[in-house]
């Protein structure tokens, strides 16, 4: 049996953001949900933000899964996820308001971590720290998080359980948070906070072993839909470090952030806007500060669905997205946003890196020399047309087409799917 490239057929498929964040990967979600038993998210927290516009409605998902629209899909939120519980509670809100009833449809690791007040100011009192570089997170306590977690000071969201126990392990945290970096927050409204918020997630059985539940949904021959969060170039380990978030993003987070074995992914879609953005800061070879930039920027209403930051431009880059494969062994590419570069007269791609006048086949890991690449590119013709009506392959003009053709050729993989407009059925399925 030939293998799903598109995640239509496949029992388990993990969709990886390619670049550096911001390509619109809450939208493939979103259309192959319906499709699935499961969605679960596996890293990150609320620094990620998931636009989807469905009826007319635009909701802005930070942590839940986007499967969460579907009647017929159960949610998770995975142990690899960090998890601010009022913040949950206020996306929820977006889906009482729309009569959206998600009733059973939403469970939360018991191993997946907290973020509370003493970690947030943490992360915001890093970000102003003068004699720290400013890396640009989203100061939504992700960082601190995890360093809670990994230097075993954290809180799980199974402490909430055990109301008692959690309340030491509270104050004990931010004891350590007082004793090192100076932080005092009022506790008892946090406490109450908390205290209030538990009390629903117990009683409506939210907070449960997912590991088991995932594997035994996979035993029942359930179809699971893996979430990622921010990208490749944002992970931890392969990222453009420091300017990176602090969870594994590529595909070995699926395994590591949910309890799922290897073996068991069967189709990995790496989401590529059709051009390049990134938030914040680091080095950006393809980056646009010209006018074409802007164009970019405010035809793609490129500002954070989380922080609200205008995002740095560019032409797509070849050498990041062979990395993404290289890490994520993509199946196919679902490129996003590509009605965006409609209007340009010619469009470039950036296909290779020089550094010291060679080609390199590799993305260097001291910023230091990815800040000194010199880009080689290709140019395009770019066409006039209006493709967000564009249901079929064929119907695109004949330049997008090749623009298409042009990446599946410099990649080596198929492009599965194309994003020809911010709607739910704007986006085309290509054979």
């Amino acid at each position: 049996m030939s293998k799903c490239v598109n995640g239509l057929k496949s029992r388990l498929t993990a969709i990886i953001g390619a670049q550096w964040g911001d390509e619109g990967k809450g939208k493939l979600v979103d259309i192959l949900a319906e499709k699935y038993d499961f969605c679960a998210r596996f890293n990150g927290g609320a620094n990620a933000g998931h636009t989807i516009v469905v009826g007319g409605v635009k909701y802005a998902f930070h942590l839940l899964p986007c499967g969460i629209l579907y009647q017929t899909c159960m949610n998770v939120i995975g142990n690899g996820v960090v998890v601010n519980i009022p913040t949950m509670f206020e996306e929820l809100a977006q889906l009482d308001k729309n009569k959206v009833d998600y009733t059973g449809r939403l469970v939360i690791s018991n191993r997946a971590h907290l973020v509370v007040d003493g970690l947030l100011e943490a992360d915001a009192k890093s970000e102003s720290d003068s004699r720290k570089k400013f890396l640009g997170t989203t100061k939504r306590g992700i960082g601190p998080t995890y360093s809670a977690k990994a230097l075993r000071q954290g809180l799980r969201v199974g402490d909430l359980l055990l109301w008692d126990t959690f309340l030491l392990k509270y104050h004990a945290l931010n004891a350590k948070l007082r004793e090192q970096e100076g932080i005092q927050i009022d506790t008892q409204k946090e406490i109450n906070t908390l205290k209030e918020y538990r009390d629903i997630l117990v009683n409506k059985n939210m907070i449960v072993d997912t590991i088991s539940l995932i594997s035994n949904a996979r035993k029942d021959g359930k179809r699971i839909l893996a979430e990622g969060a921010n990208a490749t170039m944002l992970d931890i380990d392969y990222g453009t470090y420091p300017y990176v978030t602090s969870s594994s993003t590529n595909v070995g987070g699926v395994c590591t952030g949910l309890g799922i074995p290897p073996s068991a992914i069967e189709t990995v879609i790496g989401i590529v806007k059709a051009y390049t953005t990134r938030v914040g800061e680091g080095p950006f070879p393809t980056e646009l500060t010209n006018e074409t930039g802007k164009y970019l920027q405010k035809t793609g209403h490129e500002f954070g669905a989380t922080t609200g930051r205008p995002r740095r431009c560019g032409w797509l880059d070849i050498p990041i997205l062979r990395y993404s494969i290289q890490i994520n062994g993509h199946s196919s590419i679902n490129l996003t946003k590509l009605d965006i570069l409609t209007g340009l007269e010619e469009i470039k791609i950036g296909v290779n890196y020089l550094l010291n006048g060679k080609v390199i086949d590799y993305i260097p890991a001291q910023l230091e020399d990815l800040a000194q690449v010199q880009v080689e590119y290709m140019t395009l013709k770019g066409w006039k047309q209006d493709i967000s009506d564009c249901k079929i392959f064929s119907d695109l003009p004949i330049e997008a087409q090749n623009y298409v053709k042009k990446i599946e050729e410099l990649l080596g993989i198929p492009v599965s799917w194309i994003g020809n407009g911010p709607q739910r059925e704007k986006i085309i399925l290509k054979d």
